[in-house]
């Protein structure tokens, strides 16, 4: 399977970088061809211009030529692993911003046609959708809070993707008081659910 690991982590000695690290070795062990994206480390920019908002429901050629390296990966994924930490109870602004930027229409969707209609996924090529994250709240908060963070990825992101996408969602919850053994144990677990075909 072909595999995209897309991380978005300021520090090469975080806990992030480590799932980023399992994910890939994890994933390649099992036979899969792996590509990734680190984004802080590729400097990657993730302010959205006026000049590309203006732009944004043409897609004209000359904006989707900046991003050609990340949407050619896009494009032939089929599984599609996200690791980042949960922050403010969503992505990092620039995990943020690179779905802003790079996830664009006519590449990963067709708007609708007019109101009342629904886009038109053009992602279907994904089969497979994980989301590695981490984040200061305990799980009890979350929930209360109805969990907008996991609704927004598996329900909102996974729509452009097969209408039989295997869905994981790996979060280690409570950040703030965990111990290192409690981070080894998360590591492990998300070392198996990549493990599995």
């Amino acid at each position: 399977m072909q595999c995209l690991v897309v991380h978005a982590h300021p520090n090469p000695e975080s806990l992030s970088a480590a799932l980023f690290a399992t994910a890939q070795d994890t994933l390649r062990a099992a036979g899969h061809e792996v590509s990734t994206i680190d984004l802080y480390a590729e400097g990657f920019d993730p302010v959205l211009s006026r000049e590309e908002r203006a732009a944004y429901l043409e897609c004209p050629d000359w904006l989707v030529q900046r991003f050609a390296a990340h949407i050619e990966l896009l494009q032939r994924c089929e599984h599609l692993v996200l690791v980042y930490p949960t922050w403010w109870w969503g992505p990092p602004a620039m995990l943020k911003g690179w779905l802003e930027r790079v996830w664009l229409p006519k590449i990963t969707f067709e708007p609708a046609l007019k109101k009342g209609d629904r886009l038109r996924p053009k992602m279907q090529h994904i089969r497979r959708f994980t989301v590695v994250t981490h984040g200061g709240s305990p799980w009890w908060w979350l929930q209360l809070m109805g969990d907008p963070h996991k609704k927004l990825m598996l329900r909102g992101m996974a729509m452009l993707f097969a209408p039989r996408c295997r869905k994981t969602w790996l979060q280690l919850h409570n950040m703030n008081n965990v111990t290192p053994v409690d981070c080894q144990r998360f590591i492990e677990r998300v070392r198996q659910a990549l493990s599995r075909p």
